[in-house]
């Protein structure tokens, strides 16, 4: 399979403000792609794009919040009179939530759910037709190990990202024939502001993870999955080890984790 060229590659970045979503953008540029950057921090928008003003690639920024439909209609507007036409969206903007579930309110669930999977899907939705006018067209869905295993305290989020990889794996099936790829890029846990914006979280509650990976570092595999047409890569040996103990001991990796709740 021939590999995506991603230079002047017409690229949407969700979540672009911090973390593994600001490194895309960066490194995208880098390649001189044309990247649309969203994400609800304009002040951090700002410094992202005088940060890529010098890079071979064009930014344009666009502030809101992606549950918002008028703003999810806004990207696709902008898009559209841009470049009428789309070569690759990356869903990346995301939240979390730590507590056991019958501690929690059914708006965290919700709340969650509509960051972590409505709201990508709906954008997803909207973008089909530009990607349909791409060049070698994609999405890129930066999901989670935990949308291969689940772990306690964290039910909503593992529930958001199972449902993305769900529906990234039916969406892939349907798209075949008019060619868009859809791939999913499962991390563990990432050193970036993710564990400072938690939905419905007390403060004592923390995330219990071994090991992590820089923003930089998951977005050159990002890039690198891209580029390569992986459809689906769990990043870390963590991870790895996570789900493949998941697989083959249920029972063994259930009374491990079992001791964290």
């Amino acid at each position: 399979m021939a590999r995506r060229n991603l230079k002047d590659a017409r690229i949407i970045v969700t979540g672009a403000s911090s973390g593994i979503g600001r490194a895309l953008a960066i490194q995208l540029c880098q390649r001189g792609s044309h990247v649309l950057a969203t994400a609800r921090r304009i002040e951090r928008l700002h410094a992202l794009q005088d940060l890529c003003k010098s890079m071979p690639g064009k930014i344009t920024i666009l502030e809101g919040d992606l549950t918002n439909i008028p703003h999810r209609q806004q990207i696709v507007d902008q898009a559209t009179s841009q470049w009428n036409a789309l070569d690759v969206l990356i869903n990346n903007a995301g939240a979390g939530a730590i507590g056991r579930f019958d501690g929690a309110s059914s708006d965290r669930l919700r709340r969650v759910m509509e960051i972590d999977f409505f709201a990508p899907v709906e954008l997803t939705r909207l973008c089909l037709p530009l990607l349909e006018r791409g060049r070698k067209p994609a999405i890129l869905n930066i999901g989670s190990v935990l949308s291969h295993r689940a772990v306690p305290n964290k039910s909503e989020y593992c529930a958001a990202k199972f449902a993305m990889r769900g529906w990234a794996e039916s969406l892939r099936v349907e798209l075949a024939a008019p060619r868009i790829e859809v791939l999913m890029l499962s991390p563990s846990t990432t050193r970036s502001e993710f564990l400072d914006a938690l939905v419905d979280t007390k403060a004592e509650e923390k995330s219990t993870s071994v090991g992590s990976m820089l923003p930089e570092r998951v977005a050159q595999l990002a890039i690198s999955a891209l580029v390569r047409s992986k459809r689906e890569m769990i990043l870390s040996l963590g991870g790895k080890s996570l789900v493949w103990a998941g697989r083959l001991f249920p029972r063994l990796t259930d009374r491990i984790l079992g001791r964290f709740a």
